[in-house]
């Protein structure tokens, strides 16, 4: 994706993108880029419930005509999932940046080291019944989280896994926000939920903390995507090639948002997912998730 320009543009210069990393994180680095370079940032945010799902439904609809120039998502499953139905350029569409992972979260004052919950199983058990939270997996990070479980697992043990956590009566919230919000009050004492929510959770004073999952995490890169018959092509460029730029992804790690550099240099063993694999059979797993953990 290299080769923008570093140049000042004219008077009038903007570029369009859609972005469901966090605002506070997101807006300062686009208000840089327009200083470094002269190119105004229209941004379209969205809300936590529906995440990269309602950003990824508006890129689909808008193929024919689109409207926006640069994708940037917080997760990776939808980003592939639009690059095989051709929404981004056909070479060099899309790439990933940093990441992050999927950790569980506890109460620090009302967890001891001795009952922490170790696996995804453990929170299945009745001691924390009543007192687990975690989003819809829907939507977001939760969902393909769920999805490469699923996957990893195969259907029949990650099924029971399901069913058993919802008949643990959680706190099924509309994002991992809320997860650590609901722990950090101790309303819920564990959660499921993404580090870098954790990190916001104790910038906050929450008395909460981060454990690992092991083999059953998952890191979560962003990505950066440059949508085909964009708009603003050479501003489109020029913006995924600043937001994969080393300083910008620094200042993300800086600020919690992100982990580290790169996923691929991570050594304990995480979920390794066949993307392919799992878009072919997106449809399915999705129709399962709804109707297991859908409201009723």
């Amino acid at each position: 994706m290299a080769g923008a320009s570093s140049c000042r543009q004219g008077t009038g210069a903007q570029v369009v993108i859609y972005c469901a990393q966090d605002q506070e994180y997101a807006e300062p680095i686009f208000r840089d880029f327009t200083r470094a370079t002269g190119i105004q940032v229209r941004a379209v945010y969205d809300s936590e419930a529906v995440k990269t799902v309602g950003l990824a439904n508006r890129l689909l609809a808008e193929r024919a005509h689109p409207q926006c120039d640069v994708f940037w998502s917080n997760e990776e499953l939808r980003t592939r999932q639009l690059a095989a139905r051709g929404v981004f350029r056909a070479t060099n569409g899309w790439v990933a940046v940093g990441y992050r992972s999927r950790r569980i979260v506890i109460h620090t004052n009302l967890v001891s080291n001795a009952t922490v919950p170790r696996t995804l199983e453990d929170l299945t058990n009745a001691v924390w019944r009543g007192k687990v939270a975690l989003a819809y997996p829907l939507f977001g990070t939760t969902a393909t989280h769920f999805l490469c479980l699923r996957q990893a697992w195969g259907e029949a043990r990650w099924r029971t896994w399901c069913r058993a956590l919802v008949a643990n009566r959680p706190f099924l919230v509309d994002g991992n926000s809320l997860v650590v919000s609901l722990v950090g009050k101790g309303e819920a004492t564990v959660g499921l939920t993404d580090s870098d929510d954790i990190a916001d959770g104790q910038r906050e004073r929450f008395p909460v903390m981060a454990r690992p999952l092991g083999a059953d995490s998952l890191l979560i890169p962003n990505t950066i995507g440059l949508v085909r018959g964009a708009p603003h092509p050479a501003a489109a460029q020029q913006l995924a090639d600043y937001l994969q730029s080393r300083p910008v992804v620094a200042r993300l790690i800086a600020a919690r948002a992100l982990e580290g550099f790169d996923a691929a240099l991570v050594a304990t063993p995480t979920l390794k997912v066949d993307w392919a694999k799992l878009l072919a059979d997106l449809d399915a797993g999705t129709a399962e998730l709804k109707n297991i953990f859908l409201r009723q």
